[in-house]
């Protein structure tokens, strides 16, 4: 009997220990502690982590660091389960921590990472680079499914005004990004510029519509479902309402557009690659090519799958050109490859689609304007 009950112990205690093992793995944090700043640092500092695991959000709220009862700069998180990439920033690229970013292997165990800033980028002159056919379109332009305007950025082809041709359009996100580094982040796609380009090489062209992003909205409105880990509801779906109801019909009825989907592309990375392959899928009759940059899809991956599993969009007509680099998320390519297998199960020709995955390709501005007139070519063809 007593043997038994001796068995029954080891086994209530290997039981114990085991759900205590378990509650340690499921609790690991990350505490990132600031040791050591440049002798230029403000007297206060706001520093944020920008990664991977935050869109790479300069000035994100829930990644702030924060001082302790001793007075370290520390930010603890929930240890992820993919590697991380981050810098730390002053809120702003501008003035991020001038070095390559930084990587974390990620375990089940609690840890603290010490961190040694050694420089700051200093703020360089940003100057005006718009080509002259890029105008802005409207400072305030409505936007009533989300209560507020938004900045519209309009490229129009060198030939527009000297001919009476009807014109492809290509609907893109991140409007502070594309034309003028004066108003761009982390530098701009030079948009303008390839497209100049390659009218003198092909004598073909298309009129670019910018949408500026809304900065802390930006997430929520690139995202068509919710977030609960980033707080952050999704308001997809009314930023593609806007753009199918309210922007489109305007472009069609004020200039020379082509109108039919073939003609009609959307376009943006990241987080507007995200909403890019959303809007191409939910709206195949509306926008029938999708350029996809580096793609967020890690966001929403389960609603993106359930989605694209469900959808019942006829797309044998529509193109997808995929883009992203093997120096990013390491969730990246193996994202986009399950994408492009839904894509080619619903019916997509496979010659519709083109993935490129780059060894050298990273989630910056400088690396989608290497590739951008590649794909302008491919899906303007």
């Amino acid at each position: 009997m007593w043997i038994k009950c001796f068995k029954f112990f080891l086994f209530r205690k290997s039981l114990f220990l085991f759900s205590v093992l378990m509650t340690v793995v499921l609790d690991a944090q990350i505490t990132f502690k600031i040791v050591e700043l440049p002798r230029n640092t403000n007297q206060n500092p706001k520093l944020f982590l920008a990664s991977n695991l935050n869109n790479w959000n300069p000035n994100d709220s829930q990644f702030e660091f924060k001082k302790d009862s001793e007075g370290s700069l520390i930010l603890t998180i929930p240890t992820p389960s993919q590697k991380v990439e981050y810098k730390i920033t002053q809120g702003n690229w501008e003035t991020a921590e001038d070095s390559p970013n930084r990587t974390l292997e990620v375990s089940n165990s609690s840890k603290t990472v010490e961190l040694k800033i050694q420089n700051w980028t200093q703020p360089k002159e940003k100057k005006h680079t718009a080509a002259s056919n890029v105008k802005i379109l409207s400072e305030n332009f409505k936007i009533p499914q989300l209560n507020t305007t938004r900045k519209i950025w309009i490229y129009l082809p060198p030939d527009y005004e000297k001919s009476n041709k009807k014109y492809p359009v290509i609907y893109m996100h991140d409007g502070q990004n594309l034309f003028d580094e004066f108003t761009s982040f982390s530098g701009e796609w030079s948009v303008d510029e390839t497209l100049n380009e390659i009218f003198s090489e092909t004598g073909e062209s298309a009129i670019v519509i910018g949408i500026d992003n809304g900065g802390e909205t930006r997430l929520a409105e690139y995202s068509p479902w919710n977030n609960e880990k980033y707080k952050t509801k999704g308001e997809g779906n009314l930023y593609l309402e806007f753009l199918t109801k309210n922007l489109k019909p305007y472009i069609d009825k004020t200039y020379r557009t082509q109108k039919q989907a073939s003609k009609t592309l959307v376009m943006g990375s990241s987080m507007g690659g995200l909403i890019s392959l959303y809007a191409s899928v939910k709206y195949p009759t509306v926008f029938g090519k999708a350029g996809i940059f580096s793609p967020a899809f890690w966001f929403v991956s389960k609603d993106l799958k359930a989605y694209l599993n469900k959808n019942k969009s006829n797309l044998k007509n529509s193109k997808f050109y995929f883009v992203a680099g093997k120096n990013e998320d390491e969730t990246m390519a193996p994202e986009i490859e399950t994408v492009n297998e839904s894509l080619l199960k619903k019916s997509v020709p496979e010659k519709n689609i083109v993935v490129k995955i780059d060894e050298d390709g990273t989630h910056s501005e400088n690396y989608w304007k290497r590739e951008l007139k590649q794909a302008l070519i491919w899906l303007l063809k």
